[in-house]
């Protein structure tokens, strides 16, 4: 890219946005660079309005993935996915017919965790010839649309997160129940507002998901997952939505703290390989 002195790094880059809520192509980009302070600046502003952004045709090394997705922050480990053993930064999302996805369902990233992240770069390595999308939801937007009486019911709730859907996983896998343990201690169940408000732009979002999110305080169990079988199913809502269709080495960076996605699963038992690189996150309010 070659920009003229009195011009914005970013002027020559062409933005593509895919729906009203939620979702910005950039073309004209090429992220095995290294880029410019100003245009990481400027990628991230993006990100926080957009929610997500997507790139096409980027045939990332390993190792420009990784350092693409430094510039955002510390990068996260994942103690529960198939990392790769060179770069365990990379988590290996490998579908095939032995091994069939599990992870349909809308949810934000690590919400498990005392400090979620702030968002993902997901790295398609191979896709099937049709299926495999990827749905993102504005959660700011799923928020903005609840009725005042929702609002003001979890305005200042807190909701429980936890990782038993990996845990269950390892104990089907044959793992002993004193690891299990062990892992759970590590990792205890976390509470963050219901109502998460971003650390940047200070709009609010709501902040449960139906992998992770198991109660909210101050509730009945029977009132709990009622209103949390409401609240979930807002990010279902086509009006918060955009749903991407991948090709080979196209790029997605999602904002964890104001997103959710769902990774269809219609592909199965067709392959699909993909790569994803995690920065961490600030502890939600």
């Amino acid at each position: 890219m070659q920009a003229q002195p009195s011009e914005a790094p970013w002027e020559s880059f062409k933005l593509h946005h895919l729906s009203p809520a939620i979702g910005t192509e950039i073309h004209g980009i090429n992220l095995s660079r290294f880029l410019s302070t100003e245009i990481i600046n400027w990628l991230t502003a993006l990100l926080v309005e957009r929610k997500v952004l997507f790139f096409r045709d980027q045939a990332l090394t390993a190792e420009q993935h990784i350092a693409f997705a430094a510039r955002f922050g510390e990068l996260e480990i994942h103690p529960f996915t198939k990392n790769n053993v060179q770069h365990p930064e990379i988590i290996q999302l490998n579908n095939d017919q032995q091994h069939p996805p599990k992870i349909n369902k809308w949810h934000s990233d690590v919400t498990w965790r005392k400090e979620p992240s702030l968002g993902s770069i997901l790295l398609a390595r191979e896709v099937p010839e049709v299926g495999g999308d990827t749905l993102f939801a504005n959660m700011e937007l799923a928020y903005e649309k609840l009725g005042n009486s929702t609002k003001n019911k979890i305005k200042a709730s807190l909701a429980c997160h936890d990782n038993q859907v990996f845990l269950d996983n390892m104990r089907a896998s044959g793992i002993d129940e004193e690891t299990i343990s062990a892992t759970a201690s590590s990792y205890p169940p976390v509470k963050h507002p219901a109502v998460r408000t971003h650390p940047v732009s200070g709009r609010k979002a709501l902040y449960v998901n139906q992998i992770f999110t198991r109660s909210i305080d101050c509730l009945d169990p029977d009132q709990s997952k009622k209103l949390l079988r409401a609240l979930f199913l807002t990010a279902s809502n086509p009006d918060t939505q955009y749903r991407f269709q991948w090709r080979k080495n196209s790029v997605a960076f999602w904002d964890n703290r104001a997103a959710q996605h769902y990774a269809v699963a219609d592909y199965w038992p067709a392959i699909r390989k993909m790569d994803r690189v995690t920065i961490q996150g600030d502890a939600p309010c």
